[in-house]
């Protein structure tokens, strides 16, 4: 049975620093949408059990009115997590639904899903996240599904300085998230925003993974003795070695970031694009599942 996220608190054990930074590289994917890849790189390519993370963040409509047209997943979950815009997102199982400004969608591929997310809008600002998260092998051929969450689906916590928390996965105190840990990787997503100097202590469930993106502003990760400054655009990925909290705090400023964490699932990958799977064999015939319609 899957273990309780365990919640933000303030605890006096000495928390976790920040082992690496990358800034992420400048891509483009689905019809030529321009993004940012930060997790899924040469020099960052994967952080168990996370397979990438990419920002899309733009207000110039030729950077994203291509959008993503149909294209296939198999052996792995996504989320995609909107700050600013809306996209429509449609499916082979019939699934039609519109992902706006505060709101996400959290979809299981399993044994196969062909998909299209495209731009519901011809200006302004799109903004926003898409995470791919791996499943374990018992359950890559599970049937696909999927959740979309309007913004009053995620819950918000109030925490000491003004600081407030968006839980999509885990737990802040009372506040738990809408997606629930009772999945292998027992995911933590949460959006802290920090007014200017205010500081939090996260608790972590022991053993997870942990990466940390700042936004829109710049923290602080770390105690005092062995905190590292991160701005916008640099990814810290935390030590693990059984703590269980970290600090975070603003700087230069108000700031807003992502603490994402997963249980490590420890097997190997076959990886081919949108087919992630634990062996050549596998990927092979995920293909050819894809190619004969078997979707």
């Amino acid at each position: 049975m899957a273990q309780t996220a365990r919640p933000l608190e303030v605890t006096s054990r000495e928390g976790r620093f920040v082992s690496r930074v990358v800034r992420g590289m400048a891509t483009s994917d689905g019809a030529g949408v321009k993004l940012t890849r930060l997790i899924g790189t040469p020099l960052l390519r994967r952080v168990d059990p996370f397979l990438m993370l990419d920002e899309f963040r733009s207000d110039e409509p030729s950077d994203y009115l291509a959008g993503f047209p149909s294209h296939p997943h198999r052996g792995f979950e996504t989320f995609t997590y909107m700050l600013a815009g809306k996209f429509r997102h449609q499916d082979n199982k019939g699934n039609d639904g519109v992902l706006g400004a505060g709101g996400g969608q959290w979809m299981t591929a399993g044994r196969g899903i062909v998909h299209s997310e495209m731009p519901e809008q011809e200006e302004g600002l799109v903004w926003g996240f898409q995470l791919w998260i791996n499943l374990p092998a018992s359950e890559k051929m599970k049937p696909a599904g999927y959740r979309d969450l309007q913004p009053a689906d995620i819950p918000t916590a109030s925490l000491p300085g003004g600081v407030t928390a968006r839980v999509v996965a885990g737990r802040v105190g009372d506040v738990v998230g809408p997606i629930d840990d009772a999945r292998a990787t027992e995911p933590v997503f949460v959006e802290l925003q920090l007014p200017a100097d205010a500081e939090v202590d996260l608790a972590l469930p022991r053993g997870h993974e942990v990466f940390v993106y700042p936004f829109d502003g710049g923290v602080e990760v770390g105690d005092a003795e062995k905190a590292q400054a991160l701005a916008r655009g640099e990814l810290a990925v935390l030590t693990n070695a059984g703590e269980e909290r970290v600090r975070i705090k603003a700087r230069g400023g108000e700031a807003r970031a992502l603490v994402i964490a997963g249980k490590p699932l420890r097997e190997p990958i076959a990886q081919h694009g949108p087919f992630v799977m634990n062996t050549v064999d596998e990927l092979r015939q995920a293909v050819e599942d894809f190619q004969d319609g078997k979707f």
